[in-house]
């Protein structure tokens, strides 16, 4: 996710921060890089003119701080005109628990539509609310069968009919969710190869027969300023309320979230980190131009910790820790929480000032941590609380049972002894003296 962005920019404010101040000259050969870094990012040519003229303008002024170098001075403005840039007005998507609301998705085929509503009505779920999803996509083959198996996998009704007319399904849909007492309606429509006719009337029918409180236009972040082109489009023809942007972790330009709101005047509502049903985040633009710049986002991971973590399971671990207590049961609990927070190198590029010092190009693979969970379930429950008495034979068997090697074993031991003296050096309050250093589970 615009990480080829975030390395071009990184590279300028290096530039920077050996400059004793700012001068008229090394601001011209800054803006000139950042905007051809944006240019590459396909950021769309006039939103980067304006980008360009309005960072130089405060650079060049008195809007300098003493406290910060150069460089820090040039990445706090472009940052704050980033979060300008993006700004979504404070949008929100309301729900209510004693109201039904409405929500149209709308966009080309294969933009992830489908996907998108199941991860819409996953998100809400988990805030408490009570949605259903309504299968109006009737012209692409598998598009219902998709969103039933999308529904099931999350428990999630949905609605359909064996009928080709919208507004028939759109009624059924209706009254099952007055019955249901459901707080949130999410209608999957039809879409196309590209915008016609007949797939704007049918929308617009839908649209005025259901009268939908948001129309969401979901589009896919790799086609870059096609899709922001595409968004324009429909805009003009159906007026949506703000944009779901799909596949941005496969995006290391960016162009599409960074222009979308500039050139269609709509925010940008959320965006899909992944393929799981769980990657799709409300878009902050403050966060996101952190990221962008290399910065982090803390706030993201905490929310992504306290989702994946159990509050009270997290405290009688620790208090296990203190007392050196902490078995092979315990680890396994927490890579599987970890697990659920998302892919290793997107949680890594969120701690602050790790981001922009790993390569653009940096893939952690996710399956060290099945290896690792592998062992660990391979062991009986016997030799997970107590692992000082798996002797050769019981490493032979392990191995036999995960598909490691007998080596891998071995360092996963070593290592969780060598984590545990460490966490009885901190409980006694030596700290890290004597320590190698932190245990670096097996990695492929």
């Amino acid at each position: 996710m615009f990480s080829s962005l975030s390395e071009k920019l990184d590279k300028v404010f290096r530039n920077l921060k050996g400059k004793g101040y700012l001068t008229e000259q090394n601001i011209k050969d800054s803006m000139r890089e950042i905007r051809l870094a944006l240019l590459e990012a396909d950021v769309n040519f006039k939103i980067v003119k304006n980008f360009i003229v309005e960072v130089e303008k405060r650079a060049l002024g008195q809007e300098v701080m003493k406290s910060l170098s150069p460089g820090q001075q040039v990445v706090k403005i472009v940052h704050e005109q980033l979060i300008d840039l993006m700004d979504t007005d404070g949008f929100e998507l309301k729900v209510y628990n004693n109201k039904l609301i409405k929500v149209m998705m709308v966009g080309l085929q294969g933009s992830g539509k489908t996907t998108a509503c199941a991860k819409l009505a996953s998100l809400y779920r988990k805030k408490g609310i009570k949605p259903m999803m309504v299968a109006c996509d009737v012209y692409r083959p598998a598009a219902i069968d998709q969103l039933k198996i999308l529904g099931k996998q999350i428990d999630i009704p949905v609605i359909s009919e064996d009928s080709k007319d919208v507004i028939k399904i759109a009624d059924s849909a209706l009254n099952a969710a007055f019955k249901d007492m459901s707080n949130l309606l999410i209608f999957d429509t039809a879409g196309r190869l590209h915008i016609d006719t007949e797939m704007m009337d049918e929308v617009h029918r839908l649209k005025n027969h259901i009268k939908p409180d948001y129309i969401f236009f979901v589009a896919d972040a790799m086609t870059g300023q096609d899709a922001v082109t595409v968004a324009k489009e429909f805009d003009d023809k159906l007026s949506f309320d703000a944009v779901i942007l799909t596949k941005l972790d496969g995006d290391a330009r960016g162009g599409a979230a960074l222009s979308i709101k500039a050139v269609t005047g709509k925010p940008l509502a959320f965006v899909g980190v992944g393929e799981k049903i769980s990657d799709l985040e409300i878009f902050y633009p403050d966060r996101m131009a952190s990221r962008i710049l290399g910065m982090g986002d803390v706030l993201s991971l905490i929310e992504k910790a306290e989702e994946a973590i159990d509050a009270e399971a997290e405290a009688k671990l620790a208090k296990k820790m203190l007392k050196n207590q902490f078995t092979f049961n315990d680890f396994l609990k927490q890579l599987q929480s970890i697990k659920k927070m998302g892919p290793l190198d997107s949680i890594i590029r969120m701690i602050p000032g790790l981001g922009s010092k790993l390569p653009a190009d940096l893939k952690i693979d996710d399956n060290a941590l099945k290896h690792v969970e592998a062992i660990i379930q391979s062991m009986t429950d016997k030799e997970r609380e107590n692992p000082q008495i798996i002797n050769g034979s019981r490493r032979l068997r392990i191995s036999k049972g995960c598909g490691r090697s007998v080596m891998e074993i071995n360092r996963l031991l070593r290592q969780f002894e060598d984590m545990k003296k460490m966490m009885k050096r901190f409980s006694s309050g030596k700290g890290m003296k004597g320590i190698k250093g932190m245990p670096d589970f097996p990695m492929d």
